[in-house]
Order: structure tokens, then C-alpha cells, then sequence
């Protein structure tokens, strides 16, 4: 490991993450220099980090530079960490950063992690909630919202950490007392270059003492077989086998790291439904790896509060229509998951794919639907994939992203579509970033549109 105190570390990004990494390098003794190619972004830094040189726009680290450490979404081929690269100088990301700072303390805290192509933020939410029951000093940090430095730095004794394929790709070192690989499908293609690379930063999870994973999930089950780990665990939403959790006559039931004991009833998780319950399954795994009791885990998930923009209900109109915001459904497995819970769907999704593909997902759930109602940029391919695999399935293409209030018409076209007792359904399968500012605006839009048009009920 490079020595902090004294070395001249550069940080790639000023957002949140950068921050933190720029604040935990400065309390390590390091001359830090943080660099973006958002001026406002370096200037908001100028009151809140002293002692710290700010760069904006570096395509190469400035001489002396001993280490760079990145903000998760910069690709390897940037231009900035590709010139580090073939300068010889390490890249690693803020995870990276505290796993190594966490190894010189003398009693550093657990980790418990989780990633997945999706249900990784309620998992780790559950994970938290059972913890907190347990009454261990417990917090979710990482992908979640607050950087793994900050809950490491505040001296947290048990990390709950949503690790993203981009912060596994730049934390080659991080091997968690336990780790679940919740799931797998085609997600970030543009940015690791294809499946295979995704994957493989996915099964860094895997490397610690407890490798656990989905077995519903075929690529789940080949990386766990191939997981270095001490002990592997499987979890499954059918009736589990010894050395597996999984769901026997309406209850969760842990063979695991118990003889046959029964947990919670499956009509206490929330959300409801298999993606609700797998997370539930992944979370509990994770927490009987730390040693929690079941009663613990039967109060933290009994206690836990889904996020916002997860198959929320908005509202049921006059007319019985159900209004369904699942904003945080960013690419097609998801979408899948989300369109599984209803029988009839007008089915409102697009947005950018980022390389992924919908074929299978439109083959497979078009039955579902009483139409679609499509946005964003990548509308057409979703489109096109309708009229290949669902032909009698109407469909409308809109083109709203310049309108001041684009869910508004967006929703009225799903309304023409929908007949008593359907799901109005917000499941893009794809990223937001093209029309809306990130998900929750998307979902917020969403529901604000629906409220409009059916009268606040």
C-alpha cells in the first residue's frame, strides 16, 4: 500500500465520493490535489476542504503524483487514468481507500456486503434494519449515498456496503467477512466493455470468508461454485436444502447457519413479492454470517421501510386503475422483475439501455401487456423489439423530452390504454439520465403527473 502521510495523492472527481476521499486522504497526512471537469463543482470545494490544490480538467496526474484515487463512474480508458496507467501510478477508488485505511487500525470494523445487478440498496437497507435489531453500531454506506470513508472515519464497528460494479472494478483488495451476489443480467455494458468484464467485477464480492448468492440465478450459481471463499451459501425462493436459506410453507427458513429454523413469515416482507423476498433471503444470510440471533432478524426486516421510487403505489383511480412507481427499475432484469407482479400493464419504460438488450424481456412478459407507452432515448429499440415480439401489443412512442412537464402527457397516454382493473406501471428498463435528473426525479415526475390527472386520490 502507498504511504498516505506525506505522499502526493490525486482524487479524480469532486462529487460526493471525491469529498470524502479528499477529507479521509487530508485527516491521513497527504498532499492532495482533486481535479474535474466541473469548475462549479472544484469552486464548491473551495470553503469546505482547506489545505487542498484544485485542478480542473487534468488529462494527466501532476508530476509527483503518487497515487489516484477515483470517483466510481470514471471509466479506465478516461484520459486521466489511462495517462496514470501508463505512468505506472495505481488507480483505486474510495472503497479501495478505506479498505486500506480500515487494515492499518488496530480493531478495524466488519464488512458485510452486497451487490447485485439489482435489489442491492434494499438489501443493504434490510441488512442495516436487522443489525440495528440486534443492537450492533451498524450503518449502509457505499452505492447507498454515504461514502464507506465517512462510516469508517466515524468509527463504525459494522460496515453494511452496497458495492456497485464500478466501485468493485477500482477495489481489487476488498475481501468482506460476507459478501452476496444478489443476481446478474446485462447492465453497464458500455461502461466494463461487455458481460464478461461486469460479471467479473461482480464476483469480487465473493473473495471473502462467506461467499453467498442467488441459485435461482444460473450465472449466480457458476461464480459462487468458482468463489475462493471459506464457506458458500446459497439462498433460494424455493424449499432450501441443507447449507441454504429459502421459503418453506410461507415462512423464510435458514438451513444454513441453523439446523431448520424457521425466521419470518413471507407476508411480513416488505416489498412484497419474490424480488422483496430475495433481498430478504440475502440480507438475513448476510446478518446470520455476523452472528445474529433470528429474533433480530425477525424485527429488522418486520421494522424495515422499502425506499422511495421501489413498486410504490401512487394511487387507484375511480376507475380502479392502480398507478405503480418503480422508477428504480434501470434496466431490463429489473423491469422483468417489476412486470412478473401484474397481470394486465400498460407498461410505460425507455431511457438510455446503455447497451443493453430487451428482446428476451419483451418475449417473455409481453402477455402482460395492454400496451406501452415509451420515452427517452432509446424509446425505439424498445420499440422495434415490440413490433419483432408483440405485434397485437399497441404501443406509443413519445417524444416529450423538451416539454416542460413530460410524465403529464406520458400518463395520459397510458390512461387511453388502460381499462378498469390494470396497473399503470413505471418500469423504464433503462437509465435516466437522458430526460430526467437521476431515477428519483423520473419517479418523483411520475407521480406527480399521476396525482394531477386522477385528482390527488
Amino acid at each position: 500500500m502507498t504511504k498516505l502521510a506525506g505522499s502526493r495523492v490525486l482524487v479524480a472527481g469532486a462529487g460526493v465520493t471525491g469529498r470524502s476521499a479528499a477529507e479521509a486522504l487530508l485527516a491521513a497526512g497527504a498532499e492532495v490535489v482533486v481535479t474535474d471537469s466541473s469548475q462549479e463543482r472544484l469552486m464548491a470545494l473551495e470553503t469546505l476542504l482547506e489545505g487542498v490544490e484544485l485542478v480542473p480538467g487534468l488529462t494527466e496526474p501532476p508530476a509527483g503524483t503518487s497515487l489516484v484515487v477515483t470517483s466510481p463512474g470514471w471509466q479506465p480508458s478516461s484520459p486521466l487514468l489511462a495517462a496514470a496507467a501508463s505512468a505506472g501510478i495505481e488507480v483505486i477508488g474510495e472503497v479501495e481507500l478505506a479498505w486500506r485505511m480500515a487494515a492499518e487500525l488496530a480493531d478495524p470494523p466488519v464488512w458485510l456486503a452486497v451487490t447485485g445487478t439489482n435489489g442491492k440498496t434494499t438489501t443493504v437497507g434490510m441488512l442495516e434494519s436487522i443489525l440495528h435489531a440486534a443492537g450492533a453500531d451498524a450503518v449502509a454506506c457505499g452505492n447507498v449515498g454515504l461514502p464507506v470513508v465517512d462510516a469508517l472515519l466515524a468509527g463504525r464497528r459494522v460496515l453494511a456496503v452496497e458495492l456497485s460494479s464500478f466501485q468493485l472494478h477500482w477495489a481489487p483488495s476488498v475481501r468482506p467477512q460476507a459478501g452476496a451476489l444478489l443476481n446478474l443480467a446485462e447492465d453497464h455494458l458500455d461502461w466494463h466493455g461487455g458481460m464478461q468484464a461486469y460479471a467479473q467485477a461482480k464476483a469480487q464480492v465473493l473473495t471473502g470468508d462467506v461467499a453467498i448468492g442467488w441459485l435461482d440465478d444460473d450465472l449466480v450459481v457458476d461464480l459462487l461454485e468458482d468463489a475462493p471463499a471459506r464457506d458458500r451459501v446459497g439462498f433460494t425462493l424455493d424449499e432450501p436444502e441443507p447449507g441454504q436459506l429459502g421459503v418453506r410453507d410461507g415462512w423464510l427458513v435458514d438451513r444454513a447457519f441453523a439446523d431448520d429454523e424457521p425466521l419470518i413469515e413471507v407476508s411480513k416482507i416488505r416489498p412484497a413479492g419474490p424480488p422483496g423476498i430475495a433481498d430478504a433471503l440475502a440480507a438475513t444470510a448476510l446478518a446470520r454470517a455476523y452472528g445474529v440471533p433470528s429474533e433480530a432478524v425477525r424485527e429488522g426486516l418486520e421494522a424495515f421501510e422499502p425506499a422511495a421510487h421501489r413498486a410504490v403505489l401512487v394511487t387507484v383511480d375511480a376507475t380502479d386503475i392502480q398507478y405503480i412507481n418503480d422508477s428504480k427499475a434501470t434496466n431490463p432484469h429489473a423491469a422483468v422483475a417489476s412486470l412478473r407482479a401484474f397481470d394486465n400493464v400498460v407498461w410505460i419504460a425507455g431511457g438510455l439501455l446503455k447497451g443493453a438488450s430487451v428482446d428476451e424481456m419483451v418475449r417473455a412478459e409481453s402477455h402482460r401487456l395492454r400496451g406501452a407507452v415509451l420515452i427517452g432515448a432509446d424509446r425505439a429499440v424498445i420499440a422495434e423489439a415490440l413490433a419483432r415480439h408483440a405485434p397485437d401489443v399497441p404501443v406509443r412512442v413519445l417524444d416529450v423530452a423538451d416539454e416542460d412537464e413530460p410524465m403529464v402527457a406520458v400518463v395520459r397516454a397510458a390512461q387511453e390504454f388502460a381499462q378498469p382493473g390494470d396497473t399503470v406501471l413505471l418500469a423504464p428498463a433503462a437509465a435516466s439520465m437522458d430526460m430526467f435528473t437521476d431515477y428519483a426525479h423520473r419517479g418523483q415526475s411520475f407521480t406527480e403527473a399521476v396525482k394531477r390527472l386522477t385528482g390527488g386520490r
